[in-house]
């Protein structure tokens, strides 16, 4: 696996990678690579004839007092994993490579970025926007896919590539989960014993919601029990649990067309996101 961090030696290896005709497939991530992470890298291999993740933690997406400065990094097990998972070319760019000095554009996806981990997160899918818009135009893919745990995100990118005509199709993956079903993420690290036994109450309540949904039960109060549930296993904070239409993330309040539940919580010092679809038997 090649490993670039300056633009124009990516661009130099990008060209040799496509001198065969070949396709591209680009995984973004932040690095602290989980399974959920090589699952991408296994889709993008069945997908493409080459393959490309990015390792760039974004600062443009951090808000004040998060975890920018404590995010994991650990670059050196995330570079074997991806070599290990068939990654042709590593770009790891150092933030000034990134943002060089006086950098000013903004990039905004209106509708899809609004409410949800949007309204908790002042600026963070400004920032998700410009990182990938960047990302994109800097590799140029056939083929882009993102992990469908993060689904507002999926939403938006999607919504952006079709919007500023990027020729790239987005897949979505899947959610990889644990075997007690709890989503994986990076941000488990930080869950202490007690706290990961707890956090199985997210999907589990959110399926027993959706259930219900399903089943007749009012949106309403399929949520006011998953929230129930969340705090009774210990949760201190919900976020939000809503349902959602699966492409425009538009609120649902009748199970008419294909929508989505998502859900965010805090759980000590992590806060966990989850999504599950609802759709009509």
């Amino acid at each position: 696996m090649q490993l670039e961090r300056q633009l124009i030696a990516v661009r130099a290896a990008l060209r040799n990678l496509r001198a065969d005709g070949g396709t591209i497939a680009f995984v973004p991530t932040m690095g602290a690579l989980h399974e959920g992470h090589l699952a991408l890298i296994a889709r993008a291999r069945a997908v493409a004839d080459h393959v490309v993740a990015s390792i760039f933690v974004n600062p443009t997406q951090f808000g004040e007092g998060e975890d920018l400065d404590s995010y994991p990094r650990p670059e050196e097990a995330d570079r074997a994993k991806l070599e290990e998972a068939g990654c042709d070319l590593l770009w790891a760019p150092t933030p000034d490579e990134i943002y060089p000095a006086g950098f000013s554009t903004s990039v905004r996806v209106s509708g899809v970025s609004e409410g949800l981990c949007g309204a908790s997160r002042p600026g963070h899918f400004d920032g998700v926007a410009l990182i990938v818009a960047k990302l994109f135009n800097q590799i140029a893919p056939d083929y882009a896919l993102f992990g469908e745990k993060d689904y507002q995100q999926l939403a938006l990118i999607r919504r952006m590539a079709r919007d500023m005509d990027f020729d790239i199709e987005i897949i979505g993956v899947p959610t990889v989960r644990e075997a007690d079903g709890l989503a994986l993420s990076s941000r488990n690290a930080y869950l202490t014993a007690e706290e990961r036994s707890r956090a199985v109450a997210l999907p589990d309540a959110m399926r027993e919601a959706a259930a219900a949904i399903r089943g007749g039960e009012s949106v309403s109060f399929a949520i006011i029990a998953a929230k129930a549930r969340l705090f009774e296993a210990g949760f201190s904070a919900v976020d939000y649990i809503e349902l959602r239409d699966a492409e425009t993330l538009e609120p649902v309040e009748t199970l008419e067309r294909p929508a989505r539940l998502l859900a965010a919580a805090q759980i000590g010092k992590t806060r966990l996101i989850d999504n599950i679809a609802v759709e009509m038997g």
